[in-house]
């Protein structure tokens, strides 16, 4: 069953629910629109599931009712710069699981998404468990990823217009020049993660951990740590790292911590279907499934 459902700034966002009826929903905002042609082959060379949302549906929805849509695809489509706040997206999906009729639901977001998550967690008592990937807990990234965006949002301003993807040369992450890379988004896609940013300035995630009661899952690749040049302010951001060094305080205050080990498990290796589902979906299943 998909819909489209309109947003608070007018935007209108396509979603879907699937599943077995009466088992527990699960919200999943990082349900990428699936790509095929040369633009999935240049993401296989990334090492990224051309049909991420698809798989991570499949995988899914056997067990549990999957409320799934692609958020960061409609706001790369549908910026919104200077009202993509933390309150404004967590009205975002609370109006997608109005409009689907969801009271209750799981989370799970990567990255930017799942800070999405964290921000939803503290405004709702509607979720039933959260789970992050690729972003902690506990001393996010919040400083460094102003000062990164802030940059990527300045190079956006002052460069031509981003080619069309289909006649971009395929490159892959070895081969590709960190100091001279150019920005592939126009300034509206940028400024909208500047102002994401800019209203998580005062935000202290150690003064919420007190708010959360559901199960929660954090995770992330052991070599998730990206080094950025200063073309991106010179700022290093290690996901790993944090997370490892808050994992015995994270589990004192009843989080779940996995650390993803493997060959070049990085930030996108560890988003991708086959590296998530064999963690995600049994911690569903024992944290809530046994209790719904």
């Amino acid at each position: 069953m998909d819909k489209m459902i309109t947003l608070s700034d007018g935007s209108e966002i396509k979603a879907g629910l699937t599943g077995p009826p009466g088992v527990p929903v699960l919200m999943l905002p990082v349900a990428k629109a699936s790509v095929y042609g040369q633009e999935a082959d240049h993401l296989r060379l990334w090492g990224v599931d051309p049909e991420l949302g698809e798989h991570f549906v499949d995988g899914l929805r056997d067990k549990f009712q999957v409320l799934y849509f692609d958020y960061e695809g409609h706001r790369l489509h549908q910026p919104n710069p200077l009202n993509l706040t933390a309150s404004s997206i967590a009205q975002d999906l609370l109006t997608i699981a109005d409009k689907m009729n969801v009271s209750k639901f799981s989370y799970y977001g990567y990255s930017w998404l799942a800070l999405a998550g964290l921000q939803l967690a503290i405004r709702t008592d509607r979720l039933e468990s959260l789970v992050m990937g690729g972003f902690p807990p506990l001393d996010g990234p919040y400083t460094e990823m102003l000062i990164v965006t802030n940059h990527t949002f300045q190079m956006a301003l002052n460069q031509p217009a981003p080619a069309d993807p289909v006649e971009q040369e395929a490159t892959t992450p070895e081969a590709t020049d960190w100091d001279n890379i150019q920005i592939q988004m126009v300034p509206e896609q940028t400024r909208q993660f500047v102002t994401l940013y800019e209203s998580l300035s005062d935000f202290r995630d150690h003064d919420i951990q007190h708010l959360l009661m559901m199960p929660r899952l954090a995770f992330a690749g052991e070599q998730d740590k990206i080094v950025y040049g200063d073309n991106f302010g010179g700022v290093t951001v290690d996901i790993a790292g944090k997370l490892l060094a808050r994992q015995s305080l994270l589990e004192q205050l009843g989080w779940e911590v996995a650390i993803l080990k493997g060959d070049n498990m990085d930030h996108t290796k560890a988003m991708q279907p086959e590296t998530v589902l064999p963690v995600l979906k049994p911690w569903l299943i024992r944290n809530v499934l046994r209790e719904s």
